[in-house]
């Protein structure tokens, strides 16, 4: 087993959800909530993610975080190292490709809130964010709690993007699905055994949590 390579995983999940999450809510919530030009193409934007193969993605988000890109040359002027090929470029690439991951859950969640809610909150005179946080957040918590955990998931299986973005630096950017490629590269299949238990054990938790929720969704809303 890798510890680094886990450690390395469950940071860049930990980190991808903690910066997602809220992201997620605001576009969550604005999308449900709100009708205006051009929504069906901001929703289908979101959803590039799920359709693009690893590597075009890769691609364009290795193009993004390169150094001859703005953003690149910005991050190593202030940074003083490069933005490609280290474990906050990996970040930034897994909050791009986790988007779908979060905000859909997250505006079904909200969608599912009835009308007339949010109507009986207003009559009591409670302002907008005080309905967003006393009201709606309470009632959309377990699409919230979904998305969080689909990207923390998805985090840890990902394995196209996060090579050619981050690369394979032990301890830096070495993800576990990186380390179970490398294990079977090397004819080590105990090793990437033991890793891919891991990986499997998650996604079956992770499949089993996610349809909990989605059933207490339901009844909810029934």
């Amino acid at each position: 087993m890798d510890w680094q390579a886990f450690r390395v995983s469950v940071s860049l999940g930990l980190w991808t959800v903690a910066l997602l999450v809220p992201v997620g809510m605001w576009a969550g919530h604005a999308l449900a909530a709100r009708t205006f030009r051009g929504k069906a193409l901001v929703e289908a934007a979101v959803a590039v993610p799920l359709l693009l193969p690893p590597t075009v993605l890769g691609f364009y988000l290795l193009t993004l975080v390169s150094p001859r890109s703005p953003l690149g040359a910005l991050f190593e002027r202030v940074a003083g190292t490069a933005l490609a090929f280290s474990f906050p470029g990996l970040v930034l690439a897994s909050v791009i490709i986790n988007l779908p991951f979060v905000i859909q859950p997250i505006q079904r969640a909200f969608e599912g809130i009835p009308a007339d809610v949010r109507d009986a909150a207003a009559c009591c005179g409670l302002s907008p964010w005080q309905r967003f946080r006393r009201i709606e957040v309470p009632l959309a918590w377990p699409g919230i709690l979904t998305a969080a955990i689909l990207t923390f998931a998805h985090t840890l299986g990902e394995f196209g993007v996060v090579l050619m973005v981050g690369g394979n630096l032990p301890g830096d950017t070495r993800t576990l699905s990186i380390a179970i490629y490398d294990r079977m590269q090397a004819f080590d299949d105990r090793s990437a055994g033991i890793m891919a238990a891991v990986l499997l054990a998650t996604a079956v938790t992770t499949l089993a949590l996610t349809t909990l929720l989605s059933q207490r969704l339901v009844r909810r809303r029934g």
